[in-house]
């Protein structure tokens, strides 16, 4: 079972969004800001992140950029939810490795298939590594 991170300082937002992914069976964890949202990606070790832009604390980027720099959370995808008219520029979203984007207000439907998406995506690149490393050994 897929555990995601959900982070978002909107409790109806947040409410949203896990449900949305634990009724497609999904283990969710949920924050209300940045910092808190690092400690649990620490802890819990999630296959995704669901982060909110602006938020207290650590932003979504910094949030992302800070999981970065621990070796067991650096390929964890991140889906970035932001408000509507606040832009990310490609070179936000490639230094920080942001592999989705959505604009509030958005669609849950829209949200769990994309998660879904960064599941799979996550899952064939780590099945890839490891093919490659059994070649080498």
């Amino acid at each position: 079972m897929p555990r995601i991170l959900v982070v978002d300082d909107e409790a109806h937002i947040q409410h949203v969004v896990s449900l949305k992914l634990r009724h497609d069976g999904m283990d969710v964890v949920t924050a209300s800001d940045g910092d808190e949202a690092l400690a649990l990606a620490i802890e819990q070790r999630p296959d995704a992140i669901v982060t909110d832009f602006q938020m207290p604390g650590l932003t979504g980027l910094e949030l992302s950029a800070a999981i970065r720099e621990h070796a067991e959370l650096a390929d964890v995808p991140v889906l970035m939810l932001t408000a509507r008219g606040f832009g990310l520029t490609d070179e936000q979203l490639a230094e920080h490795r942001i592999a989705e984007v959505m604009t509030k207000p958005f669609s849950p439907r829209e949200m769990l298939q994309r998660v879904r998406s960064l599941l799979e995506r996550a899952s064939s690149s780590t099945g890839d590594q490891t093919r490659e490393q059994g070649q080498i050994a």
